[in-house]
């Protein structure tokens, strides 16, 4: 009888009405058809629910329990209604697990136009690469935005924009650093194992240097980029030894247009890796999620 609920609708319908008249009308059909519904609620439950007075219906102490419960299965169909309505009508947030460069210094600029893109609210979870496609296969995201290539089955990679990773320091450097220059400076580098790291390195050993940048004086080894712009920006300054690191251009973007921050590009060409924007191949034909890549790409710096 639970899983029917037209019944359970006409008999919290005549409880609130006290009158099966006024609930024959109000629900657009015949009052035999309403007493007959009471009745089988009656029938199945073996006990009087309603009671005919004077001045109306009123429940029995059955009626009231039944009254009561009936209350808790509305709300909740009302409730699971109104989810139901917001995947219908794209109501519900559009979850992003973004790589902390591309979460916390790229998305920024674009979140807006996004959300107008898409009529929806976009909630943005910042962590590594690794972690991002984690989330996009445990479903706990909608999209990854990645800055290391983690590529795994079941998955769909876009290119989506070109990252460019620039030496600077606190002070004026030359527009072009020769590789035998590099050894004079006070670095900050990143942790072992990051993708930053592995790209630099390699571009180092292109220019004739050593991968694990031996003989090179470091002084701070850190693991976020935002601690390696801060460590450099407040760093002495000294001209014949500067502090300086490799970091992508978006985390510095701001520094560098203000003054507080200044950079040179390495002798033998640009420091570049691709971003890429992830998603499932199961929402391939999702028009939710081609909505979103379809504007992140038109919006590509």
């Amino acid at each position: 009888m639970l899983s029917d609920f037209n019944k359970l609708m006409t008999f919290l319908t005549v409880a609130r009405e006290r009158s099966f008249s006024k609930a024959s009308a109000k629900l657009g059909v015949s009052q035999p058809a309403v007493t007959q519904q009471i009745k089988y609620i009656e029938e199945y439950l073996q006990a009087r629910i309603l009671e005919r007075k004077k001045n109306g219906i009123i429940l029995t102490k059955e009626g009231e329990e039944l009254y009561r419960t009936a209350l808790k299965l509305e709300k909740c169909l009302i409730s699971a209604e109104k989810e139901l309505m917001k995947i219908f009508h794209k109501e519900l947030s559009f979850v992003v697990s973004a790589s902390f460069t591309i979460g916390g210094y790229v998305l920024p600029h674009y979140l807006a136009a996004i959300k107008e893109s898409i009529n929806n609210e976009v909630y943005i979870n910042i962590k590594s690469s690794e972690q991002a496609i984690e989330d996009l296969l445990n479903n706990k995201c909608d999209m990854a935005l990645i800055e290391s290539p983690v590529f795994r089955d079941g998955i769909i990679y876009r290119e989506w924009m070109e990252d460019e990773l620039v030496l600077f320091s606190n002070q004026p450097l030359p527009k072009t650093v020769k590789p035998e220059q590099m050894k004079t400076f006070n670095w900050i580098c990143r942790e072992d194992g990051s993708h930053t790291k592995k790209i630099v390195g390699e571009a180092l050993e292109e220019c004739g240097l050593p991968y694990d940048m031996d003989g090179f004086n470091v002084r701070s080894t850190l693991s976020d980029s935002t601690a390696v712009k801060h460590t450099v920006m407040y760093s002495p300054k000294d001209e014949a030894a500067p502090y300086v690191s490799i970091i992508s251009r978006f985390v510095i973007e701001e520094e560098l247009k203000n003054g507080q921050l200044f950079e040179a590009r390495v002798k033998g060409g640009k420091i570049t890796r691709k971003l890429y924007i992830a998603y499932l191949k199961e929402r391939k034909h999702d028009a939710y999620i081609n909505s979103v890549v379809g504007h992140l790409l038109n919006l590509r710096r």
